[in-house]
């Protein structure tokens, strides 16, 4: 019986000073006044309507640590594989030289738990939004809230760590997948005897929904028949976990294995399953082979060019989309040795190679309100700023290694984001729980939310078989094939996204319903006989009038 909503900090609004909080350190906290009375976006589309905030704030000063900051103990408060939501209004005193991070953070069992983080470069109020869970039970948990360099004066406003009620939310995303992903059909029914169709018994039933809903694989598991028999039955889209990354593609310099991407590449086709290409270069150095790093920068440039040309000609026409430069804001290995112009080279080069694929850019962290180098204005600055140099940003690649998810925080992430026009993708979607139910709820949390959004074209799960996740506790299959909760969860979700209706030729000769984008077959039982016939029903703001002659 959880108290969704419901604060379980004590004295938020600091109407009795600032008892309930302990300063961490030898800092002082005082209360003052001239904070904002309107709750954080992010919380105000969790809770809904509610009362507002009082307008009073804590002073942190005397701070010669960056983790010194207010604080209380909350461990009697908490709920066992509850997700909390955590919201607060921050802001920085002068002196501050740069940038400054201010995180909420969590000491479960002296832990650090991340409960948001904001990079603060101002004088202004700004909001911390993020969540966690706790799934193991706790012998004590101190909230508390930390980051600015020490002598920099920290204020901290209307900090609420609350359940979230997920279910409540589920009802507004139904209501807005509604809009976003279904059509007005019309079938007009015509033939030699029209005339007496009147009240003719009509059957429509979606076979397949068109939103691309994919899965990574990998070149082991595609000889695990039971793998292969799921994946092809609940996905239309494919993206290779390594197989065509540089280390895997030319592991020793000239040194080149495109048989595994090839066998893999085979198997989607012969299933009419879409692939993405993941990815042409990676950013991070740590995943850069060693024979690169030792190139000089002559040499280096021209094994970029090699890369470019040789796995975009190969491949020319094949996968529809490529992570061009995978992660750049969180690493810059290439910009670093060839400077800030051989990204935008990059994108250009693999548009004039193979202009049937669109480009994307992909990073992670980007929804979930936890790290400052990739949060959504960060990344938008990232892709304007390529824009502005002519590099072709066909798409935006969100990874989606998350926790806990909250939606209106993802939510929150997707409005920035899909104000630049730009189809948005979940690209390696995986969640994780000891608990199969909430982990069946995390991933239901993700996927409708990028379902019910109008910017977001496609989601790719990061695997689903237990022996073949880069993350433990997030399979939605057992070893065995067994499907756990979260797959039958996941299933689901499916299921509803199938649109299906039933009912009677009208005196116009026509039948009309409500339904999802994609495949159906229509059955019309005459007098005579049942004729069975398919058609599409694509995206488009008017009602779509499907002909049918019988």
């Amino acid at each position: 019986n959880p108290d969704y909503g419901v604060n379980i900090i004590t004295n938020s609004q600091l109407s009795d000073g600032t008892n309930g909080w302990f300063p961490l350190g030898n800092c002082n906290l005082s209360a003052a006044s001239g904070s904002p009375k309107i709750l954080p976006p992010m919380a105000r589309d969790s809770l809904g309507v509610h009362e507002p905030l009082s307008g009073r704030y804590i002073l942190v000063k005397n701070r010669t640590q960056t983790w010194m900051g207010p604080a209380q103990m909350i461990t009697d408060k908490l709920k066992l594989f509850l997700t909390y939501q955590v919201s607060a209004w921050v802001r920085i005193g002068s002196g501050a030289s740069g940038p400054q991070n201010v995180n909420v953070a969590l000491g479960v069992d002296n832990q650090w738990v991340n409960g948001g983080q904001a990079e603060i470069k101002d004088g202004r109020w700004h909001e911390i939004g993020g969540s966690f869970r706790i799934e193991k039970q706790p012998s004590k948990v101190m909230v508390y809230v930390q980051g600015p360099a020490a002598g920099v004066d920290l204020m901290v406003a209307g900090l609420q760590i609350f359940p979230v009620d997920r279910v409540a939310r589920f009802k507004h995303l139904a209501r807005q997948t509604d809009k976003t992903r279904k059509r007005d059909v019309i079938l007009q029914f015509s033939g030699s005897e029209s005339s007496s169709l009147f009240g003719t018994s009509v059957t429509v039933m979606q076979t397949q929904n068109s939103f691309p809903i994919g899965s990574c694989i990998n070149r082991t598991n595609i000889e695990n028949e039971d793998f292969v028999d799921f994946f092809v039955k609940n996905f239309n889209w494919a993206v290779f976990e390594n197989e065509l990354k540089w280390y895997w593609t030319e592991p020793q310099r000239g040194n080149f294995n495109y048989k595994d991407a090839d066998d893999m590449l085979a198997l989607c086709q012969n299933n009419k399953i879409e692939t993405r290409g993941h990815c042409i270069f990676w950013e991070v150095q740590s995943t850069v082979q060693q024979w690169i790093q030792a190139l000089n920068k002559i040499d280096l440039m021209k094994a970029v060019q090699n890369r470019l040309t040789g796995l975009l000609t190969r491949y020319r026409g094949k996968f529809r989309h490529y992570d061009v430069n995978n992660e750049m804001l969180h690493g810059s290995f290439y910009q670093d040795r060839l400077g800030k112009d051989i990204r935008t080279y990059m994108f250009k080069t693999a548009n004039q190679l193979d202009p049937s694929a669109t480009l994307f850019v992909n990073d992670y962290h980007v929804e979930d309100g936890r790290d400052t180098r990739s949060y959504p204005e960060k990344y938008i600055e990232q892709i304007i700023d390529l824009q502005l140099q002519g590099a072709p940003v066909g798409g935006i690649g969100i990874q989606g290694h998350i926790d806990n998810p909250v939606g209106p925080i993802v939510c929150s992430a997707l409005d920035k984001l899909g104000v630049l026009g730009l189809p948005i993708w979940f690209t390696e979607l995986d969640v994780s729980s000891l608990n199969e139910h909430i982990r069946g709820e995390d991933l239901e949390v993700m996927i409708r939310e990028a379902f019910a959004h109008p910017a977001v074209e496609g989601v790719m799960l990061w695997g689903f078989w237990e022996l073949f996740m880069s993350r433990d506790n997030a399979h939605l299959v057992d070893a065995e094939g067994e499907i756990n909760e979260a797959g039958k969860r996941f299933l689901a979700l499916k299921h509803e996204w199938l649109s299906h209706a039933h009912g009677r030729i009208d005196i116009q000769g026509q039948f009309e319903f409500r339904g999802f984008h994609g495949t159906y077959v229509v059955e019309v039982e005459t007098e005579l006989n049942k004729v069975s016939r398919t058609f599409v029903v694509d995206k488009g703001d008017s009602p779509l009038v499907v002909s049918i002659d019988l």
